[in-house]
């Protein structure tokens, strides 16, 4: 496949039949994604009322039917599609970060207790478990139309929480009638939990600012406590990613469509299998942003009862959703799946206070490495998006063959690292050889345009699911 460099950290793919728009893959030469990720990218250009341009973020690499780091635009109004495989099965799974009125050397006296606490008290892993029981459907289905608001309003945290997160805490339009009984049954039980795989909540602090006035407007100061928490809709999400795929495959030939790949099954968005995914999709948007509020509670516990510092929010944002955003007058359904959006200056999106500033972007590194806080620009480019982590190099069972999880945490511990992992095993599959460089990325996305460095944060401790 022939990739021309465009510009720096911009490069081409050139538009062949069936593909309806060209390839453009943000990133280095060292951080050319593998083959089967730039196929993808390939793939997705073949969506019917794709426009623009099927982009892919310097984090880039193989996913299911959407490379992850893929961003794909269709026109609405001219029979564009929705797809689940642009969302993926993690529907919402994102980022919240808080910063503590503490400084790191304030902390490290108390940093054992700390993570003592965290490990009995944040529920992970695959299987059920929360920090919030619903009393049954009618309670769960509240929480899928409202999101952090529900949870706000039941005591699980104040008001500029919302202000703070991305749609307020709640994407419009939820349908709960369109989750099916299964994901309702696997989602009643994991309200306010990790989950497994790359899922953490790190506590990391600031140790580096490249833009103080921007930091200062997000709450950040430089050697600050903060918490990552990097999680999402869990199995409720999985499933009806799960349902939704099944039916809109079914449906393509009843409206002409074809696609290279099953797993980019998709319908029009305004046909009824469409609308319905994107109620089902929101109401698993609003779980996840549900289960980060009850997460980011459960740590200011915490932190109250070892340190009595306070934890603000600073942001919540997604990177994976299908959204109806307008663009240069259009309409369009924009897939980010493994891409965070990232909102310009003056963007009415924004609260307010972060305005001038655009919206803040949350990258989580690898366990053991350094967390990005960056922040839209104007002018960004694939409809305003950047890159979501540092992307995988090996699959879980390749890492898992090169380092144990004991040794893995060992060498964290003996960088002043605390580890409080559910299994060696899970540790040893996200070691960090298992990733990009986050650093490289990082200057990829800066490079190209997609966003501005604000910090740099760097982990003290991690709860890994």
């Amino acid at each position: 496949m022939e990739l021309v460099q465009e510009a720096p950290f911009r490069f081409r793919i050139e538009r062949r039949p069936p593909m309806r728009v060209p390839g453009v893959v943000f990133a280095s030469r060292d951080l050319i994604a593998e083959d089967q990720a730039l196929q993808q990218v390939v793939n997705v250009a073949t969506l019917p009322g794709i426009v623009e341009a099927s982009y892919g973020m310097p984090d880039l690499h193989w996913g299911y039917g959407f490379p992850i780091g893929g961003v794909a635009a269709t026109d609405v109004r001219a029979g564009g599609v929705v797809s689940p495989g642009g969302v993926g099965f993690d529907i919402s799974c994102g980022v919240r970060l808080l910063a503590a009125d503490l400084q790191r050397e304030e902390l490290a006296p108390r940093l054992t207790r700390l993570m003592d606490i965290l490990d009995a008290t944040i529920p992970r892993g695959a299987g059920p478990g929360g920090v919030w029981k619903l009393s049954g459907r009618a309670q769960l289905d509240e929480l899928l139309r409202k999101g952090a608001r529900y949870a706000v309003e039941q005591g699980h945290g104040v008001a500029r929480d919302l202000e703070r997160c991305e749609d307020q805490g709640a994407v419009a339009d939820a349908d709960p009638d369109q989750v099916g009984d299964r994901a309702i049954k696997r989602g009643l039980g994991q309200v306010g939990s990790l989950g497994s795989g790359n899922h953490f909540l790190e506590v990391q602090a600031v140790e580096q600012v490249y833009d103080e006035k921007v930091a200062a407007a997000f709450g950040l100061r430089l050697g600050q406590v903060c918490v990552m928490i990097h999680c999402g809709s869990r199995g409720l999400g999985h499933q009806i990613c799960t349902d939704h795929v099944r039916v809109m495959d079914k449906a393509m030939r009843r409206y002409g469509i074809s696609v290279p790949d099953r797993q980019l099954a998709c319908a029009p968005v305004e046909s009824p299998e469409g609308r319905a995914y994107l109620g089902a999709m929101a109401a698993a948007a609003n779980y996840s942003r549900a289960n980060r509020q009850l997460l980011a509670e459960a740590t200011r516990r915490a932190f109250q009862k070892v340190t009595g510092a306070r934890l603000d929010l600073v942001y919540d944002v997604s990177h994976n959703l299908a959204k109806l955003e307008r663009h240069d007058g259009r309409l369009l359904c924009v897939h980010r799946k493994g891409a965070t959006r990232a909102l310009p200056p003056h963007h009415p999106d924004l609260p307010p206070d972060l305005a001038p500033f655009g919206q803040p972007v949350l990258i989580p590194g690898t366990m053991g490495t350094a967390s990005y806080v960056l922040a839209g620009v104007p002018d960004g480019k694939a409809f305003h998006s950047t890159c979501h982590g540092a992307g995988r190099t090996q699959s879980r069972h390749q890492a898992a063959r090169m380092v144990s999880g004991r040794e893995l945490r060992d060498r964290l511990e003996a960088q002043g690292i605390a580890v409080r992992g559910s299994s060696l095993r899970g540790l040893s599959e996200e070691a960090p050889t298992a990733y990009k460089d986050i650093d490289a990325v990082i200057a990829a996305s800066t490079g190209a345009g997609l966003c501005r460095a604000v910090a740099r944060l760097v982990p003290l401790g991690v709860v890994k699911g």
